[in-house]
């Protein structure tokens, strides 16, 4: 399963079917999923010449076009498109939706095609962000799709947002899996009962393939594991999502001072940049190493491309010269994302905070962690929001410690400066992933078994302090395909559906034959992202 040849399988067969010079229109949601996947010499080598947004009304009329569009069957995009066809600007229409478009918007459509444009409607179901092969998500942010209603519920259109982008994953991959969901929490298990009743409501198209048992949707809800989205991250994608901020494979780069104007905003895509793809799990240390390589070799072919004494020396170079002003400006790009990395490092003193994080998220050694907590809180040159987060990891890892000084620590960092409002969010955090809220001991220290398994961990050689740690998500993916502990997995992912007899997690060829998608409420992590691809390799 490729999330990123799934979603490129439709826009090739979009672009392919219609033959001729065209047009591609898309909407607001359905143009940052194209350029997750897509290129603009992609598109033009598929005759599309002009890309533009279906709600721009200040397009020129090119009625020798074919008009192709691709947007997501809201109300919002089929007015626009009805805008469109009572003035129509191209010759011939063929509209894709990215979902299971209503029957009433059809007749809209219709109704309002007097000039008889439409030539096709088609569902394509490509209604996600395919962020990596094995990574998506659905697009949601706090200010379109805020995730909760009142308490640990969901936000109405946050709940139906996820149902249509996971099905449109499950149509794409052409799966209908067994859902299993988290037995502590509600939203997992309500989204997996919208869920199934979509599947069962639209048996037209999920009828096409019956029930999969080889397939398996665990839903999953992040308060199980709260730890894992504090921490600092050390390997190149993750930290360039982090550090500078990477919107739909975009970063933006014009706030650095004196930044060359071709990489004030670049572009990140494992199939257009092969050092990008080599080197997104590297963490840092090695990530530097490897774009020392990357530049010795755009040296080396520098050299070789001034010595020309001879006409085919002058043929080779201009047959190579459009690949080295690639290599010249992948060279550029990474060197300088490197180097922002590394400024930005230095700057917050991120090697000091994440040795703390990941003191307190793996090992149990409370004297020494308020010690360091309280030296950190005083240093006036760390971040407030790094202060915050690691009393928060803190918290969630000695709340039920009677020793716990949660609440001199928050005193503290009001006297330091921290916003009371901030500091607030402690509180937050523990009620929404705190002790009595999560499924799982994450911490190994509730019993006295599990604190003896904590310390025997932590005499083990560790081979990177600031990578200690493992995301909850890795080692129970890794135990289910191993069938260990199928018991505990089977009682806390139970079957949404009672009567379904899908292999058991704990037979003892564990689930190694099997097709395993994860959702995460809450969101996933890049972290948790690289340990499925390691998984998958």
């Amino acid at each position: 399963m490729d999330a990123v040849k799934a979603f490129q399988y439709y826009i090739n067969r979009i672009l392919s079917d219609t033959t001729g010079m065209k047009v591609l229109l898309l909407d607001k949601e359905t143009t940052p999923m194209i350029s997750l996947v897509s290129t603009q010499s992609y598109l033009l080598s598929k005759e599309t010449f002009l890309v533009d947004k279906v709600e721009n009304v200040h397009r020129d009329t090119l009625r020798h076009l074919k008009c192709i569009c691709f947007v997501r069957p809201t109300e919002a995009s089929v007015r626009a498109l009805v805008d469109e066809l009572r003035s129509p600007k191209y010759g011939d229409y063929y509209v894709y939706v990215s979902n299971i478009l209503k029957k009433s918007m059809i007749e809209v459509l219709a109704e309002n095609d007097e000039s008889e444009v439409v030539r096709e409607v088609q569902e394509f179901y490509a209604d996600f962000y395919a962020a990596t092969p094995c990574l998506f998500h659905v697009g949601l942010t706090p200010a379109t799709h805020p995730l909760f209603a009142e308490g640990h519920s969901w936000n109405p259109g946050a709940l139906s947002r996820t149902v249509q982008g996971l099905s449109s994953v499950l149509l794409s991959m052409k799966k209908r899996p067994n859902i299993r969901y988290e037995r502590n929490s509600a939203m997992a298990q309500k989204l997996g009962q919208e869920l199934q009743y979509l599947m069962d409501h639209e048996s037209s198209l999920f009828g096409s393939f019956a029930r999969d048992n080889q397939t398996q949707l665990f839903i999953i809800d992040r308060k199980n594991d709260p730890v894992t989205p504090l921490l600092t991250q050390w390997t190149y994608h993750a930290m360039l999502h982090d550090l500078i901020g990477v919107t739909n494979g975009r970063i933006d780069l014009s706030y650095v001072p004196d930044i060359r104007p071709e990489v004030k905003e670049v572009m990140l895509s494992q199939d257009q940049d092969t050092f990008f793809k080599q080197s997104q799990y590297l963490n840092f240390g090695d990530l530097g190493v490897s774009v020392r390589e990357y530049v010795d070799t755009y040296q080396s072919k520098t050299e070789s491309h001034h010595q020309i004494q001879s006409i085919s020396d002058m043929k080779r170079f201009v047959e190579a010269y459009p690949e080295f002003r690639k290599l010249s400006g992948n060279v550029t790009k990474h060197v300088t994302l490197i180097g922002e990395l590394s400024r930005i490092v230095a700057n917050r003193q991120l090697l000091a905070v994440s040795e703390l994080e990941q003191s307190l998220a793996c090992n149990e050694q409370h004297n020494n962690d308020l010690r360091a907590l309280r030296a950190m809180i005083a240093e006036p040159k760390i971040a407030p929001e790094n202060k915050l987060r690691c009393v928060i990891l803190y918290a969630l890892r000695y709340e039920r410690t009677q020793s716990s000084a949660i609440a001199e620590l928050k005193q503290l960092l009001i006297t330091n400066g921290v916003d009371a409002d901030q500091v607030s969010a402690i509180d937050v955090v523990l009620r929404y992933g705190g002790a009595s809220e999560r499924q799982t001991d994450i911490f190994q220290n509730e019993n006295l078994f599990s604190r003896g398994k904590n310390i025997f961990k932590g005499l083990q050689g560790i081979e990177n302090v600031y990578t200690q740690h493992t995301p909850a998500l890795a080692e129970m993916l890794e135990q289910m395909i191993r069938g260990k502990q199928g018991l505990h997995w089977q009682e806390r992912l139970p079957n949404l559906d009672p009567k379904a007899r899908p292999p058991l997690i704990g037979n003892e060829n564990g689930l190694f034959n099997q097709d395993i998608i994860v959702f995460v409420v809450g969101g996933a992590m890049l972290e948790e992202e690289m340990a499925v691809a390691k998984l998958n390799a």
